[in-house]
């Protein structure tokens, strides 16, 4: 996931892809608490590897994105082994609850545009 930006290389030689409008990445968050989801156009990469590659790879920060709250590590805990553990039982329920949420927003960035998914579903 940290080299995602890779993924992108064939779109990059297609003269009509715009990253801007035809590309959303959905990426976990433990800026954002468990089961929130927040929608951006544009932004950086947060510290987050996957996007670093990805704005490496685009050479911009312009390009959508769908946040989903997993929640921070405890004090101590290293981040990758947070991320790549699976959920507290509770956490799983959660995450799980708001796919139907993920799918939704999923849907609406690609039938009403960025604004649309902004306006529903960033809490």
């Amino acid at each position: 996931m940290n080299l995602s930006g890779r993924a992108l290389g064939p779109l990059l030689r297609d003269e009509s892809f715009d990253p801007t409008h035809d590309l959303l990445v959905v990426v976990d968050d433990t800026a954002l608490d468990v089961g929130r989801l927040r929608y951006r156009d544009r932004g950086s990469s947060g510290g987050h590897n996957g996007l670093k590659s990805i704005e490496a790879t685009l050479r911009t920060q312009e390009y959508p994105r769908l946040r989903i709250g997993v929640g921070a590590p405890a004090s101590g805990t290293d981040l990758a082994d947070w991320v790549l553990s699976p959920f507290a039982k509770a956490d799983a329920a959660v995450v799980k609850a708001l796919l139907p949420d993920v799918v939704d927003a999923i849907r609406s960035w690609m039938e009403d545009g960025g604004a649309a998914v902004g306006n529903r579903f960033n809490t």
